[in-house]
């Protein structure tokens, strides 16, 4: 019977020790991979991050998506481990829409919306009937309205959400206008088919275009900034914290502010302690 127990005890704890074993590979992986959406947070990594990571012994797969909206999914399900594309109200929205549990890493020098135009040069040549494009995604569709709700030309009413913003919150201010749902990455290259469109700042840097040409810029509030984002899981592991502190770091705060196309763009609060 003693014996018997002894056999019983001795298993478990070779059990116990492969599951402890493989946990701590998971932390202590040197092999990760790293999701983007369409734009130039692909390129910040490449160029910024990469070499850090590389000099201390990661091995890194750029996977970059079509569209925003397939990335999550692929974080959920386990093909990539971190993600550069979305703000935290975008992710706290996913969060819910898919059963996830994805948590923000850090911040990463962010890219401003503005309403840009290539039909006109001044905000004063709207009038009624003039044709808007916003993206097509909840939480970026708020932002933009925002900026025309500041321009005081539509008003947006007091219960509209941000995860489940929509159009019917929206009414008509100084002026009657048409807005145009399109996805994100499609208003910048249709400017010459509307009046005036809201572009996500990271596709005017993407085009080699300056953010400043923008007719009005967003003031950014800190849930549309641009994160880093992991499982909840992992958010303490060596990996992740080795992505955090390479986007935190000195040699990646030079990099952006050597790029001119990187001007304008929301610079994260941690360089300030650089």
């Amino acid at each position: 019977m003693k014996t018997w127990a002894a056999v019983v005890l001795l298993g478990m704890s070779v059990v116990l020790g492969a599951c402890g074993g493989k946990e701590a590979a998971g932390a202590d992986k040197k092999e990760i991979v790293v999701g983007f959406g369409v734009g130039t947070y692909e390129e910040q990594f490449r160029q910024g991050i990469l070499p850090i990571l590389e000099k201390e012994g990661y091995k890194v797969e750029i996977k970059t998506f079509s569209q925003n909206m397939q990335v999550n999914p692929a974080m959920k399900e386990g093909s990539i481990d971190a993600s550069v594309f979305q703000s935290t109200a975008y992710m706290e929205g996913i969060n819910e829409e898919l059963d996830a549990d994805m948590a923000v890493l850090n911040f990463v020098p962010s890219a401003p919306q503005g309403l840009y135009s290539e039909k006109h040069k001044s905000l004063d040549e709207v009038k009624d009937g003039s044709v808007i494009a916003l993206p097509n995604d909840p939480v970026n569709q708020e932002r933009a309205v925002r900026i025309l709700e500041d321009l005081g030309w539509v008003k947006v009413k007091a219960d509209a959400g941000t995860t489940d913003f929509n159009l019917n919150s929206v009414e008509p201010d100084k002026y009657d206008l048409k807005l145009e749902v399109l996805d994100s990455a499609q208003i910048l290259v249709s400017l010459a088919d509307v009046d005036f469109g809201v572009v996500n700042g990271n596709y005017i840097a993407n085009a080699k275009r300056q953010i400043t040409e923008a007719l009005k810029i967003e003031n950014t509030p800190e849930q549309h900034r641009v994160t880093v984002t992991v499982n909840q899981t992992d958010l303490n592991t060596n990996w992740a914290q080795a992505l955090k502190a390479a986007y935190e770091s000195k040699a990646f705060e030079d990099y952006i502010h050597d790029q001119a196309k990187y001007d304008g763009f929301i610079l994260p609060e941690a360089w300030e302690s650089n």
